[in-house]
């Protein structure tokens, strides 16, 4: 699934969308139903100060006295009271607000926490594949940024559109009372001005797709920019990078600007058309006042009312704008939900038992890409406690072999067998819980040493960590460091050295106790003394396993029961380190003596 290419299809399905977001929004529907209520009155208010204009300009400045249900006020209560009775309601209307805003934040929060919990306990789960075809932009735009928008969004929006929706309705019904017949002039003169909103709702889609494949670029060159630091300063890219993101900043503003001159003509159009109305309002209006038909307070009232009209009117229009970039939004967010992983488990699947026998390479072949084959009819049997070296030309498959073996990937054809059973019918956790893997490059998280080890068996105890230190080579690093095992590590555990990091790995491998060890080119990338010092850390972690190793350093090679080479993608030689060099113009000869005599040499 290549995150890129969204075409969020269901965008437009409001009905079935809401039914997919509803779920979230239950646990908290209390609130939101109590959010949507405060919102009624806040808009109603809103026709207050403008019902208010009638009597004040009637009664006040006609200094006339009010007749309210047989009690007369004096027009100069009137003047005194109705400032303070105006203030009264905005403070109420504040408070109300202000309620009003702090339900609809934690509602949001906590409806959108849910969403990118879920998603992120999907994402964890995801394929080797998906994360091999997506940047890390891209999954970030799309599994942090879609979800806020999607539904931190869609309560915000509701809520203001309640307030404007009642706000216009009490300010029309102030019109009403002032005028009926000005009234449906008004009204409709606004109801055209907020047509064109419907027009633009594909082109929100368009460009919403756009924007997130662009943010997703935009995070990717930030990402690499700092991952990368050593290798941008090393060969002076930093203009390459500064390019690259230039040119998606320039993108975004392309695709925001192209959305800008296809909608910026709304809000002048819709002030347009509804100058028109107020133009024929103040001439009609001033008809109906000199013929005695409306006083001069109602007319004042009325385009009070008008003119206060106009901003929930907008707000209405720009709210059902939102909403529909949140509907995008959340037809990309369950894009994702919907995806099924490539990686399946059985219907039923069995218990996977201790290894007694061998694992077993049945005619496997495999693909990343349809048609370009990376291994080929592979057959290969390894034994209970053995350990096979696997090596190769680079490209040739060697990796991706033991890959297939905890199920990062499946094969397109064949079968990998454990005991005679297919892999494919063992559950995932179990098959993995069986296999520990020790990296060339070993990811260390954000935490101490200690956790660093004991996530692979938080269940370990303390002997059993202090062993592995132990037999990973790791006590005198340990004792050098200040906080020792709890020293926190940087980002990525670079604040050690490769060989340090590579024990680390060795003895979280170690702590797992797992029958199947998996080394892939673990040593490669060390000096000799940090490879002499994890080679015995290597051979303690190996010791009565079931290893298979990917290398090419001479003492590994040599050590192994059998050494299988693997070359375009096919097995084409298989036996111990002294029968294939003993092979004529055999391929490991090749390999060995162009890569490995001098290293025997200097030893």
């Amino acid at each position: 699934m290549k995150l890129k290419n969204t075409e969020a299809l269901t965008s437009f399905e409001y009905g079935w969308l809401l039914k997919r977001i509803f779920p979230y929004i239950k646990p908290f529907l209390g609130r939101v139903i109590l959010g949507f209520i405060i919102a009624i009155p806040v808009g109603l208010l809103d026709g207050v100060v403008s019902f208010a204009l009638k009597p004040y300009m009637d009664y006040v400045v006609g200094k006339q006295n009010l007749n309210l249900f047989g009690f007369e006020i004096s027009y100069s209560i009137l003047a005194i009271s109705m400032p303070f009775a105006i203030i009264g309601f905005a403070a109420f209307q504040g408070l109300l607000r202000y309620l009003n805003s702090y339900l609809t934040d934690w509602t949001s929060l906590k409806i959108t926490n849910a969403v990118k919990i879920d998603l992120f306990s999907k994402l964890i789960y995801m394929d080797t594949s998906f994360f091999d075809e997506n940047s890390s932009g891209i999954i970030l735009s799309r599994y942090l940024s879609d979800p806020d928008t999607a539904s931190r969004g869609i309560v915000e929006q509701i809520k203001t559109f309640i307030i404007s929706l009642f706000g216009a309705m009490s300010l029309i019904v102030v019109m009403l009372y002032s005028s009926w017949r000005l009234a449906v002039v008004g009204v409709g003169v606004l109801t055209v001005a907020f047509l064109p909103v419907f027009l633009i709702r594909k082109k929100i889609k368009s460009v919403s797709n756009q924007n997130t494949v662009i943010t997703g670029d935009i995070t990717t060159t930030m990402n690499e920019t700092y991952s990368g630091n050593k290798v941008v300063t090393a060969y002076n890219l930093q203009k390459r990078q500064l390019d690259n993101f230039i040119e998606a900043i320039n993108k975004s503003f392309n695709v925001s600007i192209s959305l800008t001159k296809r909608v910026g003509w709304m809000s002048p159009l819709m002030y347009l058309i509804a100058s028109f109305g107020i133009a024929f309002v103040l001439f009609y209006g001033t008809k109906l006042i000199y013929s005695g038909s409306m006083t001069a307070g109602s007319f004042a009232s009325f385009v009070t009312s008008l003119l206060l009209l106009y901003k929930p009117v907008k707000t209405l229009g720009n709210t059902l704008t939102g909403i529909q970039n949140i509907f995008v939004a959340m037809g990309r967010v369950f894009e994702l939900f919907d995806y099924k992983p490539i990686i399946k488990e059985a219907e039923n699947t069995v218990a996977i038992q201790p290894l007694k026998h061998s694992i077993t390479f049945e005619n496997v072949s495999f693909e990343y890409v349809e048609n370009q084959p990376v291994l080929k009819n592979i057959n290969l049997t390894v034994n209970k406690s053995e350990t096979i070296a696997i090596v190769g030309n680079s490209g040739g498959g060697k990796s991706t072999l033991v890959n297939l073996l905890p199920r990062f990937y499946d094969v397109n054809e064949g079968a990998i067998k454990f005991d005679n059973i297919d892999i494919r019918n063992f559950k995932l956790k179990d098959l993995r819980n069986n296999i520990s893997f020790v990296f060339q490059d070993n990811f260390l998280f954000t935490g101490t040493i200690k956790e660093n080890i004991m996530i692979a068996n938080p269940s370990a105890t303390e002997d059993d960590f202090q062993t592995v230190l132990k037999y990973s080579h790791l006590e005198e690093l340990i004792n050098s460091l200040k906080d020792g095992a709890d020293t926190v590590l940087g980002e990525r555990g670079l604040t050690l050295s490769g060989g340090q990091r590579q024990r680390v790995a060795i003895a979280r491998a170690m702590i797992k106790n797992t029958p199947i060890i998996i080394l892939d080119e673990a040593t490669s990338a060390l000096d000799n003394e940090s490879e002499a010092i994890v080679q015995k850390a290597l051979d303690n972690l190996i010791m009565n396993k079931t290893v298979f190793v990917i290398a090419h350093r001479l003492s590994t090679i040599k050590n192994a029961d059998r050494i299988a080479v693997i070359n375009n993608g096919e097995l084409v030689e298989l036996g111990t380190h002294d029968d294939l060099i003993k092979i004529h113009n055999g391929h490991y000869k090749h390999l060995y003596e162009m890569q490995f005599n001098n290293q025997e040499a200097g030893v």
